[in-house]
């Protein structure tokens, strides 16, 4: 038995009784998922007590209520792209911006109780889209490294899987691996990368919808520090030279007197030569 029907049997006492019956508004489909870029049919189906051309409109309530279908015609973004047969509407090509909530109103001027209303819940769900990964080229060995991947256009959300050289990644926590999977958030964690780590990674997101999609592969090199003896020995030489220049300096500086404590020494030296010459005896 239909939603109408039992409407209609539940109503039947108020007409035996009254004489009168009010509109009756339903829907064969109070929620509907439909795929990105097909069409949706929001159901919407009216019985009316004497009205015989009720006037009908439909409403989106987001953050704030507009107008699907008023006084007889589509209005803003459902202009050229709806169609309506009765009260039921069909949107062609949906997109992610179409979910939402409609309500379609009916009103019958003529019947006692005027206006009978349904709502109708639409989502739209969008397969996945190629993520975007964000993979250093360079990562130092010991070092903390987060490898991410991104897809906020799917509905509903994707999970993330990550790749290396086009092998899945262990996401148990397992003793021996050194890393950690995010598949809500697509983050790849490197406690401390060696340098096996080194190789090409690619992040895949998948919601159910259709096949998952996957980026292009970017390829991490992990460096170790290595001394180079040429270098060091460079290094140590040029250390040598520079102290041996700066003594050098020192020194020719205190020949010439800048020194306060060579000057003090000349200088006392002087005196004391002149001291003892004057004690001389001139015989």
């Amino acid at each position: 038995m239909t939603t109408t029907r039992l409407l209609v049997f539940f109503f039947l006492p108020f007409v035996l009784i009254h004489g009168t019956i009010s509109v009756i508004v339903t829907t064969s489909n109070p929620e509907m998922e439909v795929h990105e870029n097909t069409n949706a049919v929001l159901s919407c189906k009216f019985q009316t007590e004497r009205e015989t051309i009720p006037r009908i409109e439909w409403k989106k309530k987001g953050q704030d209520v507009s107008y699907v279908y008023f006084d007889g015609e589509f209005t803003g973004l459902f202009k050229g792209r709806a169609s309506i047969d009765g009260a039921t509407v069909t949107l062609h090509g949906v997109n992610q911006k179409d979910s939402g909530v409609y309500h379609c109103e009916v009103t019958a001027r003529q019947d006692k109780i005027c206006l009978g209303e349904v709502t109708v819940s639409l989502n739209v769900l969008v397969p996945p889209h190629a993520p975007s990964c964000h993979v250093p080229e360079i990562a130092m060995s010991g070092s903390v490294v987060e490898l991410h991947c991104e897809d906020k256009l799917t509905v509903p959300p994707v999970t993330y899987s990550w790749y290396k050289n086009n092998r899945p990644l262990r996401t148990a926590q397992v003793a021996d691996i050194n890393y950690s999977v995010d598949n809500k958030t697509g983050t790849l964690k490197f406690k401390s990368v060696s340098k096996p780590d080194t190789g090409q990674y690619r992040c895949e997101a998948s919601n159910g919808i259709e096949p998952p999609k996957s980026c292009v592969g970017q390829h991490l090199n992990v460096t170790e520090f290595e001394l180079n003896l040429t270098l060091v020995i460079a290094v140590g030489v040029g250390a040598a030279l520079l102290l041996l220049s700066c003594s050098l300096a020192i020194c020719r500086c205190c020949q010439r007197g800048y020194c306060c404590c060579y000057y003090k020494e000349r200088k006392g030296g002087k005196h004391k030569s002149l001291n003892t010459t004057s004690t001389r005896s001139p015989f």
